[in-house]
């Protein structure tokens, strides 16, 4: 098996309490309200929401994937760290085994933050992933970063 890491920065002028209760925490319920061309819904099938949480996301009509399982690994309050597995689905295909990513909101100085966000893709055997592979899925990825942040700004009592 190989692991295959890529670590990303976006930055936003929401504060960090704020987007990680929106867009980490509430995901399942606001992504849907927001992306539902990209997120139809989402459904805790196991768990009560901390990690080892298992959840099925069912993708919109645009997407070329019907839905994956996500595990929650880490749910980190104080840091607004929050991490977690795609462990199945057809996202994954025959080439990986699973894909962790890893999000962190850090503050930064003009009362926004910065997404950090680190993706690990985890392939079967010694096969290998192509680029653009990746680089689709980081653009959706920004692309529901984007949403939810202007639903924020469009909606300021929400989530605080």
């Amino acid at each position: 098996m190989g692991v295959f890491t890529y670590e990303t920065e976006s930055t936003s002028i929401i504060p960090p309490a704020k987007l990680f209760k929106a867009f980490l925490l509430d995901a399942d319920n606001l992504i849907p309200k927001v992306a539902s061309q990209a997120i139809k819904t989402s459904e805790i099938v196991e768990g009560n929401g901390g990690p080892g949480t298992i959840k099925k996301i069912t993708f919109g009509e645009g997407s070329q994937f019907k839905y994956v399982k996500q595990r929650i690994d880490v749910v980190d309050h104080a840091n607004f760290t929050y991490g977690y597995s795609v462990i199945e689905g057809d996202a994954l295909s025959q080439t990986l085994e699973k894909i962790s990513y890893e999000m962190k909101l850090v503050a930064s100085p003009d009362g926004g933050c910065i997404l950090k966000s680190t993706s690990k893709y985890h392939t079967n055997g010694d096969q290998e992933i192509k680029e653009e592979q990746i680089k689709a899925g980081k653009e959706k990825a920004a692309g529901l970063f984007k949403a939810v942040e202007s639903y924020l700004l469009a909606n300021p009592e929400a989530y605080n």
